[in-house]
């Protein structure tokens, strides 16, 4: 468990870096989605181990839902005001979103697949 908030805490500071400080296009765009994954899963197995793809895929479908919500507007729907909710909920659709956040599947697969305490 120790391992997965230690990985947590280091996505966490990438994105924070991203989302701060100025990046190319691709890597504040589509790379910072993709991170936003293993990020999310990390999360969840560090309060308690849950199977691998279960847990990839209800991140998956959160992030989906995210985007999905995004395309209906919901922060200006629901007259959000917080900046911090409005950054969480995001501002704007984006289909490639949905191909960043896929392709975050990939690096959870592989951890977990290819080091010792991953195997579930």
């Amino acid at each position: 468990m120790k391992r997965y908030l230690t990985i947590f805490i280091l996505l966490l500071i990438t994105e924070i870096a991203i989302a701060t400080f100025y990046f190319h296009s691709f890597i504040r765009g589509f790379l910072g989605d993709v991170l936003v994954i293993p990020l999310l899963y990390c999360f969840v197995q560090f309060f308690k181990r849950h199977n691998i793809i279960t847990v990839t895929a209800w991140v998956l479908i959160f992030a989906f839902t995210v985007e999905i919500a995004q395309y209906f507007s919901l922060a200006e729907m629901l007259n959000i005001q917080n900046r911090f909710i409005k950054i969480i909920i995001g501002s704007h659709f984006d289909p490639w979103d949905l191909l960043a956040y896929t392709l975050g599947i990939l690096p959870i697969l592989l951890i977990e697949k290819f080091t010792p305490n991953g195997k579930n």
